[in-house]
């Protein structure tokens, strides 16, 4: 068995802000029930809502300042959370990385300097609470400073830092820097300083002991140029303590069979059922109900990174082909027009519904008969997981996450019975468009389609799978 600690910024259901929370609030409860002792170490921020209990377990000085350490418990589960408490930077209104007015917080280097500084206390077993980590897992920039600092010390855990998204990465100026008063011998390229910066995000990089991210194929891609931002080389140096696991989904929320959102559930033994679902969503979004014609649907904040320019642009393009389109999301307000202006040119064939409801996402997945992704990079991605699983068939572009989780549909892969969707490579308008048509044309041959559904629906993307995966890695380390 391995002590544990699992250091993120934020935690589902606790606080979520993106997928960095879902992994956090289902790695560790995969982890327990292989055995392993866990505790997960967070902020205590203002906008937490807890339905446990919650006490005080320790109080410590660190830096010229008095914290307090809460404790509670993941809901409905065992797992012990340990919060930083420290009203003067987590206690405001907003998110962990901005306030309620969406600026970033003026004092985020102090702020998640602090968190590091105690997750360090508390996996040398100097916390007061009588438990020492065999393994500190790390998420994302603001956790990026534990790999860094812990090496310092002696008769420390072993180290693993976790790439989310390396869009993100904590660059702050050097007189920041000097200002929180962290050991001087991290100032050097080998540790955090970064262009004459520091850089959060290449402490975990360059100090943990192996650096893992959310897929093997944006592992590779993170050691280029395009996806490294600034450090790819760093990356490529550490290549051989680096590679990718698959983040799993949580199979209670997002289970066809069981799924309490959708007003059908069905199997891949009983597709005939999703056509309920599929009616439903037509209704939903003020579409003519016919189960003939295939229905898409997209999920997705609008922003270029998602491909949204080449979805617009293929709308344009195949509104005259037998098919509907719904769409759940907002984000880039140029985007959000355009998408709203195809839909009064098209009602019979474009509705879209700008915002978020997990309901309607759900309706999405069970109703519609494909599924687009045409990201620009994607770290991992989820849609394309449920949409697997509810029989929904991915269109995606062969980028990190979605190059390693969805099989292209060509002769060899119907053969197979390995295909689970539709995959096209460069990030244009025109090859989105040839993979849609290709898609469209499919889904009048029945059998075979219904056969991809079923390869889709056998795809194991649970948590387990993932929590194993990890627990073979801390063994190694």
């Amino acid at each position: 068995m391995k002590k544990i600690l699992f250091v993120s910024s934020e935690v589902h259901p606790l606080l979520k802000t993106g997928g960095l929370a879902d992994v956090a609030g289902s790695l560790p409860l995969s982890l327990a029930e292989l055995g392993q002792d866990i505790r997960i170490f967070m902020p205590n921020y203002g906008a937490i809502t807890y339905n446990q209990e919650v006490h005080k377990k320790s109080t410590l000085h660190v830096d010229n300042r008095t914290v307090h350490i809460l404790e509670t418990r993941l809901p409905n589960s065992d797992v012990i959370v340990w919060l930083l408490d420290y009203p003067d930077f987590f206690g405001g209104h907003g998110n962990p990385y901005t306030d309620e007015y969406g600026h970033a917080w003026i004092n985020s280097a102090e702020r998640f300097t602090l968190f590091c500084r105690i997750a360090v206390e508390i996996a040398q077993n100097r916390a007061n609470l009588d438990w020492q980590a065999d393994i500190a897992h790390c998420n994302d920039w603001q956790s990026g400073l534990v790999p860094a600092l812990l090496r310092l010390e002696p008769n420390r855990p072993a180290t693993v830092f976790t790439i989310h998204n390396m869009a993100y990465q904590g660059v702050f100026s050097q007189e920041t820097f000097q200002q929180l008063n962290l050991p001087s011998e991290l100032w050097n390229h080998h540790d955090i300083e970064f262009y004459n910066s520091m850089s959060f995000i290449k402490g975990g990089i360059a100090c943990a002991d192996h650096i893992t991210t959310v897929s093997p194929t944006y592992a590779l891609e993170i050691q280029t140029p395009e996806f490294g931002y600034g450090l790819n080389g760093l990356l490529h140096h550490r290549h051989n303590e680096l590679n990718g696991i698959i983040n799993g989904i949580d199979l209670d929320q997002w289970s066809p069979e069981t799924d309490t959102r959708i007003p059908q559930t069905y199997s891949a033994t009983r597709l005939g059922s999703k056509l309920i679902n599929k009616k439903a969503l037509q209704k939903h979004f003020s579409l003519p109900e016919n189960e003939t014609i295939p229905v898409i649907g997209l999920i997705s904040r609008l922003v270029e990174q998602k491909g949204i320019d080449l979805v617009i642009d293929c709308l344009e393009s195949i509104v005259d082909y037998p098919m509907q389109f719904v769409l759940l999301g907002n984000g880039d307000k140029g985007f959000e027009h355009r998408l709203k202006n195809l839909s009064y040119l098209h009602p019979d064939k474009i509705s879209i519904n700008i915002g978020y409801d997990e309901d309607l996402a759900h309706l999405i997945e069970a109703g519609a008969d494909l599924f687009l992704m045409p990201s620009l990079f994607e770290p991992c991605g989820l849609n394309q997981l449920y949409s697997q699983r509810y029989g929904t068939l991915p269109i995606v572009r062969y980028t990190g996450g979605l190059a390693d989780t969805v099989v292209d549909t060509l002769p060899d892969s119907i053969t197979a019975h390995t295909a689970t969707g539709f995959v096209f490579h460069e990030a244009t308008a025109g090859a989105l468009i040839e993979t849609v048509k290709r898609a469209l044309l499919l889904y009048a041959n029945t059998k075979v389609w219904r056969q991809i559904q079923k390869n889709a629906m056998k795809k194991d993307f649970s948590w387990q799978n993932s929590a194993e995966q990890y627990l073979t890695l801390y063994k190694t380390l």
